[in-house]
């Protein structure tokens, strides 16, 4: 009995240590529950995830990667973790140690922070928009607060620590809006202060290229833009400013001109050294024979580049002695290296004339010893213009024949008309301009000057013969001895003028006219047909007068022999007859030769 008691007794005892434990077990487990933060304690590290055990039924897992410095853990340590789950699928609870971190993080960077604030970070990731930043909390950086200026390459910022300026905290959705613009901006600003205060002409200052244009290159000088121009990049020649720049250079400049007023800034590369124009004269004295390289070509000459920033200029005409150039490539390339003669240096223009013929010896020097006024010589037509023909009388040497030289006695309207190019001509020298390069020929020259004798050729009154050679509207041209030309007009081609010269007269015609006047200084001889019909008529009736009076004395010899009557009626019939034959002859007609011959020979018969 007393052992059924003892038994009884020490199963009460057992039962009521168990609900103590129990209720004891229970207690622990009171501020477990899903969505808590808890203390754990690490009890296993895997290479994948840690166990952590928080004093309840079975440890918790957590991913290896939300302890970003493992190295620094070891078993036992404590840690607060957050209980995502109290059981998964597989039974097992989840934790969370980055969730505890943010939290923890969120609470210490808005007790020390608030808008405005500066804060360090860095850009971890890029995300639509923007990048997210890493300032103790997550936080989002907008692409357009990230710089001043244009990001080329949004990816070139990951993975960078900057300062940030917060901009907004929103503490339900636990986010923060940052920017690092708006710190560049307020630095610039400050710089831009500093700048128009200290900056001062001739000061050398450092930019960043930030644009460029044709005319020149825009440098940012952290608060201030000045504008390098083209023309002040280099003391040699650039096309382009890309040539020498590119956006995002850092260069070093001279401050050429400043407006404080306005924040204007001109800028300065090629001043930081010294201009070659300086000491040109020295370095390249007049006659001096120097070497360059063509640097450009242009229609009326090559520039040849001495040294940087120093060129000269070939002229087409200092190319050669000898030889017609018509364009400067003909000669020359760019890029050619060509030996030239210093002609002429112009520092205040920073002009150097340049010639090429001059380092070769000159024909021209000997050619009033080649070819002396007067010496007969012998060239080929190489180009004809209005004025003259050009002769070649050997390579480079030119002379010309003017239109005035070409003839004493016929009108040339055109050099062409009566030379050819081509055409192999003598001629005499009739002058010579060495210091010009000019030689002026003369073919007239090659025989005497028939006019200087006119008068005794020709008087007026002199019946000549000749071959139309031109027909105009006014009259025609006839073509006399020597190479002479007369010019008969249209009222003096007929008693009666033609309506049309055309239709009466043609060219390679022979006419009769006679000589009506003769200008020896205007060199014009002027004819008529019509004086010669009249003087032909005035003859003929000077003939029939004489013939009238003979008949009328022999007839008042015979008066009184009816016989002598009758025969001398018949006779002075004869004689009127003739006479009104002679009347209808004035035909409005030119005399030809032959109707001139036989008027004369009717005349001479007579």
């Amino acid at each position: 009995m007393e052992k059924t008691n003892s038994t009884i007794n020490q199963n009460t005892e057992n039962e009521t240590s168990f609900e103590e434990f129990r209720e004891l077990y229970e207690k622990t487990l009171s501020n477990i529950e899903e969505g808590n933060i808890v203390t754990g304690r690490i009890v296993k590290i895997n290479p994948k995830e840690v166990l952590v055990d928080i004093n309840y039924k079975s440890e918790g897992i957590i991913p290896i990667d939300e302890f970003p410095r493992i190295d620094e853990y070891k078993i036992g340590d404590e840690v607060e973790v957050f209980l995502e789950s109290l059981e998964d699928e597989d039974g097992m609870m989840l934790l969370s140690k980055s969730k505890v971190d943010k939290s923890r993080n969120w609470e210490r960077t808005i007790a020390k922070c608030n808008e405005g604030a500066l804060i360090e970070g860095k850009i971890f990731k890029k995300v639509k928009g923007g990048f997210m930043v890493d300032i103790g909390v997550e936080a989002f950086l907008p692409a357009s607060q990230v710089d001043i200026k244009h990001i080329p390459d949004m990816d070139a910022y990951v993975g960078k620590s900057f300062d940030f300026k917060i901009l907004k905290i929103n503490e339900e959705r636990k986010n923060v809006v940052i920017s690092r613009r708006e710190l560049l901006e307020e630095e610039r600003a400050r710089e831009r202060a500093r700048l128009i205060a200290e900056i001062n002409e001739g000061d050398l200052v450092k930019g960043i290229v930030k644009n460029i244009t044709d005319f020149g290159a825009f440098i940012d000088l952290n608060g201030i833009d000045g504008l390098l121009h083209i023309t002040d990049m280099t003391w040699g020649r650039i096309s382009h400013p890309q040539e020498m720049l590119s956006i995002g250079n850092e260069v070093e400049v001279m401050v050429l001109k400043f407006d404080k007023n306005n924040a204007r800034i001109s800028l300065g590369l090629k001043q930081k050294s010294a201009n070659p124009w300086d000491s040109v004269e020295a370095k390249y004295p007049v006659s001096s024979i120097v070497t360059g390289k063509v640097v450009n070509i242009m229609p009326y000459g090559a520039f040849v580049e001495l040294e940087e920033g120093i060129e000269g200029l070939i002229h087409i005409s200092e190319f050669s002695w000898t030889k017609r150039i018509n364009h400067p490539s003909e000669v020359l390339n760019v890029g050619d290296s060509v030996e030239a003669m210093v002609l002429n240096i112009e520092k205040d223009k920073e002009k150097i004339s340049l010639g090429i013929k001059q380092t070769e010896f000159n024909p021209w020097s000997v050619v009033e010893e080649k070819y002396p006024e007067g010496k007969r010589v012998t060239g080929t037509i190489r180009n004809i213009t209005s004025y003259g023909a050009f002769v070649e009388l050997e390579e480079g040497i030119d002379g010309l024949i003017h239109i005035s030289d070409i003839s004493w006695t016929k009108k040339i309207n055109n050099p062409a008309e009566v030379l050819h190019k081509g055409d192999t001509v003598d001629s005499v020298v009739l002058s010579v301009d060495k210091e010009n390069k000019k030689i002026a020929l003369g073919i007239k020259q090659l025989k005497l000057d028939p006019w200087e004798n006119i008068e005794e050729k020709y008087n007026i009154g002199d019946v000549v013969s000749g071959v139309v050679s031109k027909v105009a509207g006014f009259g025609i041209f006839v073509t006399l001895d020597d190479d002479l030309e007369g010019l008969i007009h249209a009222t003096q081609l007929s008693e009666t003028p033609p309506t049309k010269v055309e239709d009466v007269v043609k060219v390679g015609q022979e006419i009769t006219a006679v000589v009506v006047k003769i200008d020896p200084t205007e060199r014009k001889i002027a004819l008529s047909v019509k004086e010669l019909l009249q003087s032909q008529k005035r003859e003929e009736e000077a003939v029939q007068k004489k013939k009238e009076k003979s008949t009328l004395k022999e007839y008042k010899k015979r008066e009184a022999s009816f016989e002598s009557t009758s025969i001398l009626s018949e006779q002075l019939d004869e004689v009127f007859k003739s006479s009104k034959k002679t009347d209808e002859k004035k035909a409005a007609k030119p005399a030809t030769d032959e109707t001139a011959s036989d008027a004369q020979a009717g005349s001479d018969e007579e």
